[in-house]
């Protein structure tokens, strides 16, 4: 049996699940938009692989475009999927400020890592539902070739990089409690950082040298890396080990570095007076 203090965590940790999916189906429509954006966006890069050749008139045996295809599409499809998950956590503050619960959210008698937990739950399961409907549209469509991927590797490195994700995640929602005014726009910034130098479409070797720093300091760089190498190259887990060990290392740091510093976002909030739906 649980106990008392347990079993009212779990029920909290569903209950904030469940206020997820509501809002969630409360504006499906918007959400169906968003779907259908990143099927276009997934499909487009395939497309883009597919006419590379004849759009830089290269000659037939100097480019793999099979390859590079595979190669842009894991990118498309793992970038959905992250995004989705990175966007659903950081933005957990401005839902409950557009809902105007903010107040009775940061009031409750609830820990805070019940909530955030909640919260970073229904974020990577509605990443994996958006992200598998685009995977069973958009795959069919072109040949590709899977003969040789590991996909226990991609499975294993794909789990681990939740832990690192889920703490930027939180890390970003802090900005909308720091600054109720411009906080929302700097998570998509901080957005738009990710994909620029974390190798979504290209190898990070090709930016320059401060971008580099970037794309190192990032858990998609890691994510992206080990499962196109298992799905490429079929590399097993012992091939992954390097980008696993720095998943590891970034998850036992983001986790509780993202709780902590929410922690203190929170106390900071209170007492400025910031837990209010605009201003």
């Amino acid at each position: 049996m649980l106990s008392v203090p347990l079993r009212a965590d779990v029920h909290a940790f569903v209950g904030f699940v469940e206020r997820q999916k509501n809002l969630i189906r409360r504006y499906w429509l918007w959400e169906a938009v968003w779907l259908v954006y990143s099927l276009v966006s997934v499909l487009s890069i395939g497309y883009l692989a597919a006419g590379l050749g004849s759009a830089g008139g290269a000659a037939p045996g100097r480019i793999d475009l099979h390859r590079a295809q595979l190669y842009l599409l894991i990118g498309a499809l793992l970038w959905a999927y992250l995004s989705i998950v990175f966007m659903e956590i950081s933005f957990s503050v401005m839902w409950e400020r557009w809902e105007g619960t903010i107040e009775y959210t940061f009031m409750a008698p609830v820990r805070r890592v019940t909530h955030l937990l909640g919260v970073c739950a229904f974020a990577i399961g509605y990443g994996l539902v958006r992200t598998l409907v685009v995977l069973a549209i958009s795959v069919p469509l072109f040949h590709l070739d899977l003969s040789r991927a590991d996909a226990v590797s991609a499975l294993v490195v794909l789990v681990v990089s939740t832990f690192p994700l889920v703490g930027l995640g939180v890390l970003a929602s802090v900005l909308p409690l720091l600054s109720p005014e411009r906080g929302e726009q700097m998570t998509v910034a901080m957005q738009g950082i990710l994909l620029l130098a974390s190798g979504v479409y290209y190898p990070v070797t090709v930016l320059p040298g401060p971008v580099q720093a970037m794309a190192w300091a990032s858990p998609m760089t890691y994510t992206l890396d080990g499962i196109r190498g298992a799905l490429i190259e079929g590399r097993g887990p012992a091939a992954v080990a390097p980008d696993l060990l720095a998943l590891v290392l970034m998850g036992v740091v983001l986790l509780p570095l993202g709780l902590l510093t929410f922690g203190w976002a929170e106390r900071r909030a209170k007492r400025l007076g910031l837990l209010k739906r605009s201003g």
